[in-house]
């Protein structure tokens, strides 16, 4: 009986506290690269030139590409298997740079992407290609709302949850799973995008 007192006053045991370095949510000086990579869209865009708007949207596209296969299947597992310290430290350096550089990245593609279409004329219904422009107008968008309204959220959500005095691992952990599957997922459609891109540029 005395066991049973002693059990039932002993205090549960707390999750080990986190340990997490200093960070920045929105990392300051990304935001000059990303102006500046906006203002060459901008100004592209504004001289509706072949060559810079093709270099903008290939350049984006690519790293775009890039970004969510090697998130999705590279850096995913391996995550994964990191101790809770180490996840933690990693999360610090590479999520901060993530909140600047999907939205510059997405933006800049879509932005240089369309322009370019106008100027080539693949937009119009009378473009003799026109459903594959459709096709990729499509999978492109449902990247667009993916990246922006599902990995931006998590991601930011992640950084600010380690901001939190006391922050919960449970809660870092989901958030981070949400934000590797969905990278994953876009970067299964990206191949589906490089499949359209390729006919419609052999035609």
């Amino acid at each position: 009986m005395a066991d049973v007192a002693v059990a039932a006053g002993t205090a549960p045991a707390q999750a080990p506290e986190i340990v997490r370095p200093d960070f920045e949510v929105v990392p300051r000086k990304g935001l000059i690269g990303a102006a500046i990579v906006l203002a060459a869209v901008i100004a592209a865009i504004a001289a509706n030139k072949l060559w810079p708007l093709a270099f903008l949207h290939f350049v984006g596209g690519a790293a775009w590409t890039v970004i969510d296969l090697f998130l999705g299947f590279v850096l995913g597992p391996i995550l994964g298997k990191l101790s809770i310290p180490a996840r933690i430290e990693f999360t610090t350096r590479l999520m901060p740079k993530m909140v600047v550089l999907m939205p510059t990245v997405v933006a800049a593609t879509l932005a240089a992407g369309w322009q370019l279409g106008v100027h080539l004329g693949t937009v119009q219904s009378s473009y003799y290609n026109h459903s594959w422009t459709v096709a990729s107008f499509i999978v492109v968008g449902v990247m667009a709302v993916i990246a922006l309204g599902l990995l931006e959220p998590a991601n930011i959500a992640v950084l600010v949850e380690l901001k939190k005095r006391k922050p919960d691992p449970a809660v870092i952990e989901r958030l981070m799973k949400r934000f590797i599957y969905t990278a994953g997922a876009t970067g299964l459609m990206q191949i589906a995008t490089l499949v359209i891109m390729t006919k419609l540029t052999v035609g």
